[in-house]
């Protein structure tokens, strides 16, 4: 009888020890899981982050204008820029070209 129960206690033992090590390994892989998506979102909440400390306004934008270009910016009128058609200088050039000869 005494052997009979040491060796159900045994199995009792070698079974919740089996128990015991498959729960475990679920929640490390979840833990694991869990710590790829934090890494994940933290690396995207950091570049959102940058983005808002640095160009989340207009007046901060001008702040950083001031501390570091001082005078070198200007502000220009949008409807003062030109646009530059770069095939009418070809076109020019060789009908130069064309005359010359």
């Amino acid at each position: 009888m005494k052997k009979f129960v040491l060796a159900l206690v045994i199995f009792f033992l070698v079974l919740s020890t089996a128990i015991i090590k498959n729960s475990t390994k679920q929640i490390e892989d979840e833990i694991f899981t869990a710590k790829e998506s934090i890494r994940v979102l933290k690396s995207e909440f950091e570049k959102v982050s940058l983005e808002y400390d640095y160009l989340s306004s207009a007046e901060r934008l001008l702040e950083y204008q001031s501390q570091y270009f001082e005078d070198e910016l200007i502000q220009k009128n949008i409807n003062d820029f030109k646009i530059y058609n770069i095939s009418d200088d070809i076109n020019k050039i060789q009908n130069f070209k064309i005359i010359k000869e």
